[in-house]
């Protein structure tokens, strides 16, 4: 499975914080990555821990610097979970953007069908930096979704070792990187329950609107989306070593006999018809 990680290359986009911004991130003291494969990067990885319930009993803060528990954000609707660091100098800014482009182009709205908490795994990062990317980012939504967005989208800091135990929980594995003055890290998002039990990974920094859509229906129970949606994912099972929603191959065996037998079927009306059409030409 690849998983991007840090270092990558910047995306561009006039929506959304550059290298040039200071909330794009990085310190002034970066130094150089050394080259070929450290150790940094041999340590870092995503491990999908499916189904398994999340710490909900963590205490993080919000963006006004209050105490609050993780669990505070789950109960009613299903979770968009991501981990990063405000100050990253590329990836996790990357990852951002990724999900605010998808947000942005979903049908589903942040705090009306689903809530985005994101997590800051750098512990020296502050409160008033989580709200500056907090409303960096809400504000890049369209307007009619911001004023719930800004109520859905929560950006959290926290302790050492409330970080730790809530990375360990959903598999995240990162690495600070003395040579380099970074954390090196993978990307990817996640999806829990309302109940916070881990339903969906997704990897890299750019996220499919209509897979996001798929795994919010599927760990709500069904309780958000349309009909429609319902229908579709009879179409599509999601695949956990590719993070994407596929289509499923008996679905598509069936469409087949269907469009088999269909064709069988109208080749033997257009018989019968040109029988019936030739008697009675006969009978003329």
């Amino acid at each position: 499975m690849l998983l991007l990680t840090a270092f990558c290359l910047p995306i561009c986009s006039q929506s959304f914080p550059k290298p040039s911004s200071p909330l794009y991130g990085g310190r002034p003291d970066t130094q150089t990555a050394p080259s070929g494969l450290p150790k940094a990067l041999r340590e870092v990885g995503i491990d999908q821990h499916l189904n398994e319930q999340l710490p909900l009993d963590v205490t993080l803060l919000d963006e006004n610097g209050q105490p609050v528990k993780l669990g505070q954000y789950f109960g009613k609707r299903p979770v968009v979970l991501s981990l990063v660091y405000y100050n990253c100098p590329m990836l996790c800014t990357q990852v951002l953007n990724g999900m605010a482009t998808a947000f942005r182009v979903m049908a589903f709205t942040p705090g009306t069908e689903y809530d985005v908490v994101t997590v800051s795994f750098d512990p020296r990062e502050t409160a008033a930096l989580a709200a500056a990317k907090r409303n960096l980012y809400v504000n890049s939504l369209p307007e009619p979704k911001r004023a719930s967005a800004m109520q859905g989208w929560h950006f959290l800091t926290g302790d050492e070792q409330s970080i730790k135990r809530l990375a360990a929980a959903v598999g995240f594995r990162y690495y600070w990187d003395e040579s380099s003055n970074q954390f090196a890290h993978a990307s990817g998002i996640m999806i829990a329950t309302p109940e916070g039990k881990l339903s969906q990974y997704y990897y890299g920094i750019e996220y499919s609107a209509r897979d996001l859509r798929f795994g919010l229906i599927e760990a709500s129970a069904s309780k958000i989306g349309s009909r429609v949606d319902q229908l579709l994912l009879f179409c599509y099972h999601y695949d956990p070593a590719t993070g994407k929603y596929a289509v499923v191959m008996k679905t598509m065996r069936i469409a087949g006999v269907v469009t088999v037998m269909g064709i069988i079927g109208l080749l033997f009306f257009l018989r019968r018809v040109t029988s019936l059409r030739s008697a009675a030409a006969g009978v003329i």
